[in-house]
């Protein structure tokens, strides 16, 4: 089987796989309901589990066919009660994404907004939970690749657990890139994807859920038929299957991708992004380029980069000449700054970024634009 040549994803994902889980989706033909493929699918929520921090005892996976936002959607319509509200800290593109989806099916909203890149006022949001012993739970984003921000999750679980409101977290950029432990945050429904820093392929999403916690949604009344977080559950529980047609060979390339991040351990995969990170925010320095957030908020997974001040410069100019040289960056999502983002998750090495600043310091000067760049 020939391989189409390797490509550097510097986007936030989908990120760049290996051979073996892009050929870990070349599979015999099967039904899904066979037993065979159901106890791939056991052991894949099992160590999804795992890697989450959970145990089998008390944690489960739940999987959906689908983006990161599938099960968003998912978890946010089926887990709270008539009645109730929920908090959202909205600080980036994706806590807008999640108010949105708690505003689309009509739930009452308690939507804390903060400019993007900054941290949520935490004695707001345990004055919020104070005021409204309505909010059922509260929803937040770990990691905002929309900036580059992690989230102080740890401050932010301490306060929910004080207050009795379940927690929700955003985990889809994170999981499998930064320490995590839902035992220990007490998290009730993490929420993460197959395709960033598991470094599996797109279109498969899941939520690892605290038994207790999913159990007590179980009358939450039904506001969907296919992204119904407690039906699946149940499915999954009676029958080891999706209640719906699965994405068979992702699930085969997933399953690859977890046995090759248990071989490679936790924390190596952490320090290898983080120095990924490291080896990165030094090139682009010495570009003489200018980074968005201050190091204490910034992740060690994506960076947002302030475009410079230079005529000759065009982010669209910059990124097809890359992208013709193997590597991919992506826009930003600022509206108020120009910028772009750089990903370092995958499976990529400090070896792909030092080439990156290579072909980067070789395009701007293919398009003569001043080395270190210049901001007025």
């Amino acid at each position: 089987m020939q391989l189409p040549p390797r490509k550097v994803l510097l986007n936030p994902g989908p990120a760049t796989t290996t051979d073996t889980v892009k050929t870990a989706l070349v599979v015999a033909d099967i039904c899904p309901r066979e037993t065979e493929f159901a106890e791939v699918m056991r052991q894949v929520r099992h160590d999804l589990v795992k890697i989450a921090g959970g145990s089998p005892e008390s944690h489960t996976a739940v999987l959906f066919t689908g983006s990161g936002t599938a099960v968003m959607d998912a978890v946010l319509n089926s887990v709270v009660p008539s009645g109730r509200a929920v908090i959202v800290i909205n600080n980036g593109a994706y806590g807008e994404r999640l108010a949105a989806i708690v505003r689309c099916y009509r739930l009452p909203l308690l939507e804390l907004r903060y400019p993007w890149g900054e941290w949520p006022d935490l004695a707001q949001v345990e004055a919020t939970m104070k005021a409204h012993p309505e909010a059922s739970h509260l929803a937040l984003v770990h990691h905002e690749t929309s900036t580059g921000l992690l989230n102080p999750l740890s401050e932010v679980a301490a306060l929910a657990r004080r207050h009795g409101v379940g927690l929700i977290v955003d985990a889809i950029s994170s999981l499998g890139g930064l320490p995590l432990d839902v035992r220990q945050e007490n998290i009730d429904f993490l929420l993460s994807t197959s395709n960033k820093c598991l470094q599996g392929m797109p279109g498969l999403s899941f939520a690892i859920c605290r038994r207790q916690a999913l159990e007590e949604i179980r009358e939450v009344p039904r506001r969907t038929f296919y992204l119904n977080l407690y039906q699946q559950y149940q499915h999954f529980a009676a029958n080891g299957q999706m209640q719906f047609t699965p994405p068979v060979q992702v699930i085969y390339a997933l399953s690859q991708a977890i046995r090759e991040y248990f071989a490679e351990g936790a924390a190596n995969r952490f320090e290898r992004y983080r120095r990924n990170w490291q080896t990165l925010f030094a090139g682009l320095k010495q570009l003489g380029f200018q980074t968005l957030l201050p190091l204490e908020r910034q992740s060690p997974l994506l960076t947002t980069v302030l475009e410079p001040d230079d005529p000759n410069y065009s982010f669209d100019k910059i990124h097809d000449a890359c992208y013709r040289r193997g590597f991919t960056i992506y826009p930003g999502k600022l509206q108020a700054e120009r910028t772009f983002r750089v990903a370092n998750l995958g499976a990529i090495d400090y070896h792909d970024i030092q080439a990156f600043l290579r072909a980067l310091e070789e395009v701007l000067g293919e398009f003569q634009v001043k080395i270190p760049v210049i901001y007025h």
